[in-house]
């Protein structure tokens, strides 16, 4: 980084709704400022870290997360909503099981090396809410890191050994550790948090701050 950048750490999960709406919103300010001081790193953060490593039946989940099904059709009801206003899908009932995203923060980690990470959690986001996919499947995982260039065969390879499992964990307590407890979370020049979905004027405004503090 130059000192005409500025670090942007993103805390999310695959999974989660509201990072997939908040990764919409924030790419729509990026969009307007091409060239946005932004340097911007994807951090691990689990929503369920004590899922089964097979995941489980999403209306199981949900019946057990809000205590019925007319529950969980309210607590969605606002996602949905705020997922069609910012342009985006979610086919709930194309999603069939809630999966442990462990091994999908290790594919995003890994993507990083290769400067494929904001490619990664999109196609992880598409193929989970608007596809339907396990993205707890390890031949999903090495399909979706084909799609965006990576070697499938190295992913696959990776993905059966216990390379960075360790890491992604101890990555997740230490964001716990700091108080974070929801996602997404967005952390400016690792000082500043801005928590949930925000919309893009905030950004806006976020970057015309970071243009002036900049230039001066």
């Amino acid at each position: 980084m130059t000192e005409r950048t500025v670090k942007l750490d993103i805390l999310s999960d695959p999974i989660c709704p509201w990072c997939y709406i908040g990764k919409a919103q924030l790419d729509r300010a990026l969009a307007d400022a091409p060239d946005h001081p932004f340097v911007i790193e994807w951090h691990p953060f689990q929503l369920n870290p004590d899922m089964p490593a097979g995941g489980m039946d999403r209306r199981a989940y949900l019946e057990a997360k809000f205590g019925s099904q007319d529950g969980a059709v309210r607590a969605y009801a606002p996602v949905v909503e705020h997922a069609e206003r910012a342009g985006l899908r979610i086919v709930l009932e194309a999603m069939e099981r809630t999966p442990n995203t462990l091994d999908a923060h290790r594919l995003i980690h890994w993507a990083g090396i290769e400067g494929k990470q904001n490619a990664a959690v999109d196609a992880l986001f598409d193929a989970y809410f608007v596809q339907g996919r396990d993205i707890g499947e390890r031949d999903v995982l090495a399909d979706i890191a084909d799609a965006i260039g990576m070697d499938a065969a190295v992913v696959r390879r990776l993905l059966a050994s216990d390379a960075d499992r360790d890491d992604i964990r101890a990555r997740d307590a230490h964001c716990r550790e700091m108080g974070i407890n929801s996602v997404p979370t967005f952390i400016v020049a690792g000082k500043h948090a801005v928590p949930g979905a925000q919309p893009p004027d905030l950004w806006r405004k976020v970057i015309a701050d970071i243009r002036e503090q900049l230039a001066s």
